[in-house]
């Protein structure tokens, strides 16, 4: 059977930090800040629930990010 992953932490981030940014911008910072995978998403886009550790996801409309959530 396959080990279980383990994870370090994530970056201690706070995701109301984004909101407002560039898009470019923010996902340049979250880079740096340590996370691992960012997605930009336009409004209204189904996706699924499941949660991915470090990674940030952006809410981004007109080139902004309106909304940040972790996972």
């Amino acid at each position: 059977m396959a080990p279980i992953p383990t994870h370090g932490a994530e970056p201690d981030d706070s995701t109301e930090s984004y909101v407002g940014l560039e898009a470019d911008g923010a996902e340049r910072l979250a880079r740096e800040r340590g996370w691992s995978t960012v997605r930009s998403l336009p409004p209204g886009t189904i996706i699924t629930m499941e949660y991915r550790f470090g990674r940030l996801n952006f809410e981004v409309e007109d080139g902004r990010v309106r909304r940040c959530w972790k996972g």
